[in-house]
């Protein structure tokens, strides 16, 4: 097993790439679940416990675990003292939800974290101080530059769009260096957990019958409409979701001078996030050596058929593990495709991403974290 702290050193300070799924051979499809379950209990695992395991990601955190038989010796279920003593099947075997306290660590060697950020820094240092290493998907550590360590570590999950945007634009960075990025993205319901999921659903069903919908989570009709991202509205006129991408991209790209600009929409879609993606390169880079790229890049699948118009969408990234990029082309608002930074001429182009959120953007990276530590 690796060191973790020097593991969460990597993570925290950017530079470690974000773990990806190996390439799947076939570029033109996208990965499923496994149709079967392949059973991961066993003596010489880690002993692993799941925080805010009701919720949408921490469901999913339990479905990932499955699929990629991910080993363990024993599984403690968390949660809040509401949901304490609800019952889950995981692997043939029963489980009670437990609620969360100061106790809940001890003997736990890894626990992944979805219950927000206030649980997060609540319970994540008590964790770290019982020798447990905490992947957290929340936002509470992603911007800190050193986190105290005991005898385990913590690593921060980066935010979901953030993950969905730079599983493309990172090899492409690596090729050719991104100067500018400016990001658009449409964000489904599962971002603002499954409560929000279930409203959309009932919102749907309530304008259909041509009654008032239900808006007890976005304060507004959610369903056949979209709007601004529901985070803060900061001083800048940037809300928070937006100033994420910002500065997560710049931490893991270890690039304080990178320049990104983002608007994020909440769009009524399920469970899958698409992002609008222009970049601006500091290195020649035509869009056939892009998508050559992307098609050899781990845990992205490139569907780019301009002759039948398809392209990636949310509904076809749905529990699907790889991150889909397509409308890969040049981008024509410059003159012969070159900007200028610094009066020095720069190459732009135009990509579009769909990655399901729950499962690529939170709980299947958290999870390859994980993984990395055995």
């Amino acid at each position: 097993m690796q060191s973790p702290a020097t593991l969460s050193r990597r993570f925290l300070t950017g530079t470690t790439p974000t773990p990806t799924l190996l390439h799947h051979p076939n570029p033109t499809s996208l990965r499923s679940r496994p149709t079967t379950v392949r059973m991961a209990l066993r003596e010489d695992g880690p002993s692993i416990a799941v925080v805010g395991v009701t919720g949408a990601v921490g469901q999913e955190f339990l479905s990932v675990l499955s699929d990629r038989s991910f080993p363990y010796r024993s599984i403690k279920m968390l949660a809040s003292k509401r949901s304490a003593g609800k019952k889950y099947t995981f692997e043939d075997n029963e489980y009670v939800v437990e609620e969360l306290t100061g106790e809940s660590f001890k003997g736990v060697d890894i626990a992944l974290f979805s219950a927000g950020g206030s649980i997060s820094k609540e319970f994540g240092s008590v964790a770290v101080e019982c020798g447990t290493v905490v992947v957290d998907n929340s936002s509470a550590f992603r911007m800190v530059d050193d986190v105290k360590l005991g005898n385990g570590a913590l690593v921060a999950n980066p935010n979901c769009s953030t993950i969905i945007c730079l599983m493309a634009a990172t090899p492409l960075h690596r090729r050719a260096k991104v100067l500018r990025m400016v990001v658009s993205t449409y964000q489904a319901a599962s971002g603002a957990g499954a409560a929000a999921m279930e409203e959309l659903e009932l919102q749907t069903r309530e304008v259909l019958e041509g009654k008032r919908p239900t808006c007890n989570i976005f304060k507004q009709q959610y369903a056949f409409n979209l709007f601004s991202h529901n985070a803060p509205v900061l001083p800048n006129g940037y809300n928070e979701e937006e100033m994420k991408l910002v500065k997560e991209t710049r931490k893991i790209w270890n690039d304080k001078d990178v320049k990104v600009t983002a608007t994020c929409i909440r769009v009524p879609v399920m469970r899958a996030h698409a992002e609008s993606v222009n970049l601006q390169f500091a290195s020649p880079l035509d869009e056939n050596e892009a998508k050559d790229i992307l098609k050899k890049a781990p845990g992205v699948v490139v569907i780019d058929d301009r002759a039948s118009n398809r392209f990636p969408t949310p509904l076809e990234v749905s529990n699907k593990d790889d991150v889909a990029v397509g409308r890969i082309r040049q981008d024509e608002s410059q003159d012969g495709n070159h900007g200028s930074v610094n009066h020095k001429q720069t190459v732009r182009l135009d990509i579009f991403v769909c990655g399901d959120q729950i499962r690529k953007g939170a709980a299947l990276n958290a999870v390859q974290i994980a993984e990395m530590l055995l």
